[in-house]
C-alpha cells in the first residue's frame, strides 16, 4: 500500500498537468480530493458531454439558503483534472474536507447568538470553536508564530499566501503571483515537483509556524480520518489531492485519537449540493476571491497552448485592438514577442510570461499611454466566459422554471453586458419585460432599465442584461417563495405588502406589481394600501406617494393592465393630500419646508402627468389656500405663486403683486429670501422676460443694508446657482445695465460696395437660384 500526496495551487495550469502526468505514471486505485464531501454524488457529472468549465459546487443549507458555499474549477485546476481523471479510468474519487453541514451549523449558532444579544437576552451561548472558510480555494486558515522558544517574537497570524510572498521575495522577484508562475505553471517536465513542493511547504510551516487554529486543525484532523479509513477499505495506490500547505500535515499523522477528540461534537444541519456554471471573473483575485489568480485569461492560454502562449495571446491583443481602431500591426506583435523574450533571458528566466509581455506591449506599441494597457488588462487577463452545465444537474422548481422561461424566451446567459431593445406593444416583448421585472421582484437584478429619450415613448424599453454567477444562489434562496416564477412573485409582493410601514414604500411597491404583472396580488396590496392611508395624516407622506402611482395609472394601459382599484386609491390620497397640504406647511422651520418643497415639486409634476380635471382643480385648490393662508412658511408660499402662474392660474401681474408684498417685508428680510428661492427656483426667465418682476427684486436687493446682504447672500446664490448659464449670464448682463433690457436692435445692413458685391452675383446666382429662382446678377444685397 502507498499514499501518494499531492500539494498543488488552486486554478494553476502547470499543476494541473503535472498532476495529470503524475496520476497517468501513477495510476491510482482511488482519489481523494480537497473539497466537499456532500457533493460526492454529483462527481459523475464532471464528465458529461454539456459540462463546461469554468462551473463550480454549490453547497448550501435548504433550511437557510443564504448559508452557502461555492467550489469553483476551471478548465485548468488541478482538482478538476483530478476528478476527470477519476471518472475516465472508473476508479473511485471523493472529496475529503471537513463537511460543509458542521460550517453551516455553526453560523446558524452564531447568528442565534447574536440574535439574543441584539435582544438584549442575558442568556449564554455557547460561541462554536470553528470558523470554517466556506470556500475550497481558501487553503489555509489562520496561523501564529510559535513563541515558546523565542519569547521575545510577537506572535501574529500566517496565511499560506504569506509564506509565498516570504518565498518568492527570498527568491528575488517582487510578488508571489510571479515568482509561482514562472517556478511552477509555466514548467513542462514536472513529474519531480511535488516532490519540490512538499519540501517547500514542510520547512515554510516548520520556520513559520507550527501552530494552527481550531478550524485549520479540524480540516485537516478530518483529512487524515478520510485517509484511514481509505486504507482501511484496502486500497493499495492512493492519491491525495490538496492544496500545498495541508501536504506537511497529511504527510506526517498524529493518532487517530488525536483526531477523533478534535471532531467530536461538531454541530450539524442538512446540506444539499448542485453544480452552477461559474465566470473567469470570479475566479480573479480582484473579485475577492481568496484563491483567485491574477489572470485566468491568460492561464487559459498556457493551458491549451504551453509551448506558444505567448504567441497565442499577443494575436488575441491584435484583435482586440483593431477591434478598437488601434493600431497593431504584424510587425509589432513579432516586435513585442522578441522584447518579451529578451526581457525573460535577462532576468534568468526560461521563457516569458505575463510580466515580460505586459511590459513588452506598453513599450512597443503605447509608449507612455496607458489607457491602451486597460483595455487590454480588462479584457484579455481575464477573458470572460460563462461556464455550462447539463441538464441533469439537480434543480429546485425555481430554477427549473427560469431556466424553461429564459429558453423560451430566448435569452441567453452570458457575462458581458448585453443591450436589449423591447416593444411594448408586440407580446413577445412585453412577455419579456415581465419575466426581467420578476426577476427584479425576487432580488435577481439579471437586467437593469436604460433611460433612453426619444425612442417610442413609454412604448420603448432598454435593457442591459449581465448574469452573475451568484444569481444562481439567489434563485435557490428564492424558491421559499414558490415553485414557479409567477407563484414566487405574488408570495413575495403579498409579503411585502404585509410588513410595509410607510405608504411610500406601498405605492412603489404597486408600480413593481404592474411592471412585473402580478394581478393575484392587486386585491392584497390595495387592501394594505387603504389600511396605511386610512391612518396616515402625514401631507409629505402622501405627497410621496402620489408619483408611483402616477406613473402605474400613466403606463398601465400600455401593459395591459387593469388599473381601475388604483385610481380609486390614487384619487382618495390626492384629496387626502390637498386638505393636509396648507395646515403642513404653517409654522415649519426652513429645513422642514425644503423636504416638503421638494414633495410638493414631485406632486406636481404627477398630478400634471395624469392630466385628469378633477384632481387637478383639487390640487390649485390647495396651492391657492398656500399663497393666502397666514402662516404658511415663505419657502412654500413662493413655489405655489409659480406652480399657479406656470399653469395660468394666475397673470403674471398677480404673479408681480405677490412678489411684491413678499418683498415688503422689512422686519424680516430672510423670509423674502426664502420666497424668492421658492418662487425662482430653477427658472431664471422669471426675471429675464418679465421687467416688473426684475425691478421688483432689483428694488429690494438694493435696499438692503450692508450687513443683512452679507447674510442673504448664501441664500441667494444658492437660488441663482439653480439658473442655467445663459440665464444667469443674461441677468449679470442686464444689471450691468442698470437693470435695463436691451434687445438686440436692426441698424440696418453696414456700407456696401456696390461694385465688389456686383461681381459675387454670378456665383451666388448658381449657388441659390435652383432654391430662390428670383435672385438675379442685378439684384444687390
Amino acid at each position: 500500500m502507498s499514499i501518494h500526496i499531492f500539494g498543488i495551487r488552486h486554478h494553476g495550469p502547470g499543476c494541473a498537468r503535472s498532476l495529470a502526468q503524475a496520476l497517468a505514471q501513477l495510476q491510482p486505485d482511488i482519489l481523494l480530493i480537497e473539497g466537499p464531501p456532500e457533493a460526492d454524488d454529483l462527481l459523475t457529472l464532471a464528465a458529461h458531454d454539456q459540462m463546461k468549465p469554468p462551473v463550480a459546487l454549490l453547497v448550501y443549507a435548504p433550511a437557510m439558503p443564504k448559508h452557502a458555499a461555492y467550489y469553483p474549477f476551471a478548465e485548468f485546476s488541478p482538482e478538476w483534472q483530478a476528478i476527470l481523471y477519476g471518472q475516465a479510468h472508473q476508479i473511485p474519487t471523493r472529496f475529503i474536507d471537513l463537511p460543509q453541514t458542521h460550517q453551516f451549523a455553526a453560523d446558524m449558532v452564531l447568528e442565534a447568538a447574536e440574535a439574543l444579544a441584539l435582544e438584549g437576552d442575558e442568556k449564554t451561548v455557547a460561541e462554536p470553536d470553528s470558523t470554517l472558510n466556506s470556500d475550497i480555494e481558501n487553503d489555509v486558515a489562520d496561523k501564529h508564530v510559535d513563541t515558546s522558544e523565542n519569547p521575545e517574537k510577537v506572535a501574529k497570524p500566517i496565511r499560506s499566501g504569506d509564506a509565498l510572498a516570504w518565498l518568492a521575495e527570498a527568491a528575488g522577484f517582487s510578488d508571489s503571483e510571479t515568482w509561482w508562475d514562472h517556478l511552477i505553471e509555466q514548467r513542462q517536465d514536472s513529474l519531480d515537483l511535488f516532490d519540490a513542493i512538499e519540501e517547500m511547504m514542510t520547512v515554510a510551516r516548520t520556520e513559520l509556524t507550527d501552530h494552527l487554529t481550531p478550524h485549520e486543525a479540524q480540516r485537516e484532523a478530518h483529512m487524515r480520518q478520510m485517509i484511514r479509513l481509505t486504507t482501511k477499505q484496502g486500497y493499495q495506490r492512493i492519491a491525495v489531492v490538496c492544496g500545498a500547505w495541508h501536504v506537511p500535515a497529511l504527510r506526517t499523522m498524529p493518532t487517530a485519537k488525536y483526531d477523533n477528540d478534535l471532531l467530536k461534537n461538531l454541530p450539524k444541519t442538512k446540506v444539499a449540493a448542485t453544480w452552477t456554471p461559474w465566470s473567469y471573473g470570479r475566479l480573479t483575485s480582484a473579485s475577492g476571491y481568496g484563491a483567485g489568480v491574477q489572470a485566468p485569461g491568460w492561464y487559459h492560454h498556457v493551458w491549451s497552448t504551453p509551448e506558444k502562449a505567448a504567441l497565442y495571446w499577443l494575436t488575441d491583443v491584435a484583435r482586440l485592438l483593431r477591434k478598437h481602431d488601434l493600431d497593431a500591426s504584424s510587425a509589432h506583435i513579432i516586435e513585442v514577442l522578441r522584447l518579451s523574450e529578451t526581457l525573460a533571458s535577462l532576468r534568468d528566466r526560461s521563457r516569458a510570461g505575463l510580466q515580460e509581455l505586459l511590459e513588452a506591449t506598453q513599450s512597443v506599441l503605447f509608449g507612455e499611454s496607458h489607457a491602451p494597457m486597460q483595455l487590454i488588462e480588462k479584457d484579455l487577463l481575464i477573458h470572460d466566459r460563462l461556464g455550462q452545465v447539463p441538464p441533469e444537474t439537480p434543480m429546485l422548481p425555481l430554477s427549473q422554471d427560469v431556466k424553461q422561461l429564459q429558453k423560451r424566451y430566448r435569452l441567453q446567459i452570458q457575462t458581458d453586458a448585453v443591450t436589449l431593445e423591447l416593444d411594448l406593444r408586440q407580446n413577445a416583448h412585453l412577455e419579456k419585460s415581465i419575466f426581467l421585472h420578476r426577476l427584479h421582484l425576487l432580488g435577481i437584478p439579471w437586467g437593469k432599465v436604460q433611460t433612453v429619450r426619444g425612442k417610442q415613448g413609454s412604448f420603448h424599453e432598454v435593457w442591459l442584461l449581465q448574469w452573475q454567477p451568484e444569481f444562481e444562489l439567489k434563485l435557490i434562496e428564492a424558491n421559499v417563495w414558490g415553485a414557479t416564477v409567477a407563484i414566487a412573485c405574488h408570495a413575495r409582493l403579498c409579503d411585502l405588502a404585509n410588513n410595509a410601514q410607510r405608504l411610500p414604500e406601498l405605492t412603489k411597491l404597486v408600480e413593481r406589481m404592474l411592471l412585473a404583472d402580478v394581478r393575484t396580488a392587486i386585491p392584497i396590496v390595495m387592501a394594505c394600501m387603504q389600511t396605511l392611508a386610512a391612518s396616515t395624516h402625514d401631507a409629505g407622506i402622501l405627497l410621496v406617494a402620489l408619483p408611483p402611482l402616477a406613473n402605474v395609472l400613466r403606463y398601465g394601459n400600455v401593459r395591459k393592465s387593469n388599473i381601475d382599484g388604483i385610481a380609486q386609491v390614487l384619487a382618495g390620497l390626492l384629496i387626502r393630500a390637498c386638505i393636509a397640504l396648507p395646515q403642513a406647511a404653517s409654522h415649519i422651520n426652513t429645513e422642514a419646508a425644503q423636504i416638503l418643497l421638494t414633495q410638493i415639486v414631485q406632486a406636481d409634476s404627477a398630478i400634471h402627468l395624469l392630466q385628469n380635471d378633477e384632481y387637478t382643480h383639487a390640487w390649485f385648490d390647495a396651492l391657492q389656500c398656500c399663497t393666502s393662508q397666514h402662516g404658511i412658511q415663505a419657502l412654500i408660499a413662493g413655489r405655489a405663486v409659480r406652480i399657479l402662474t406656470e399653469h395660468n392660474l394666475w397673470s403674471i401681474e398677480q404673479a408681480a403683486q405677490a412678489l411684491s408684498l413678499a418683498c415688503s417685508n422689512p422686519v424680516n428680510p430672510l423670509a423674502t429670501a426664502d420666497w424668492l428661492a421658492g418662487f425662482l427656483q430653477g427658472s431664471g426667465m422669471l426675471l429675464v422676460l418679465n421687467d416688473a418682476l426684475w425691478h421688483i427684486v432689483n428694488d429690494w436687493i438694493s435696499s438692503l443694508s450692508e450687513s443683512t446682504f452679507h447674510e442673504l447672500l448664501p441664500l441667494l446664490r444658492r437660488t441663482l446657482a439653480t439658473f442655467t448659464a445663459p440665464e444667469r449670464q443674461q441677468l449679470g448682463q442686464r444689471a450691468a445695465h442698470g437693470g435695463t433690457h436691451r434687445a438686440v436692435q436692426n441698424r440696418g445692413a453696414p456700407n456696401i460696395h456696390a461694385q465688389r458685391a456686383a461681381l459675387m452675383m454670378p456665383t451666388l446666382h448658381l449657388l441659390f437660384a435652383p432654391i430662390v429662382p428670383s435672385i438675379s446678377s442685378e439684384s444687390h444685397p
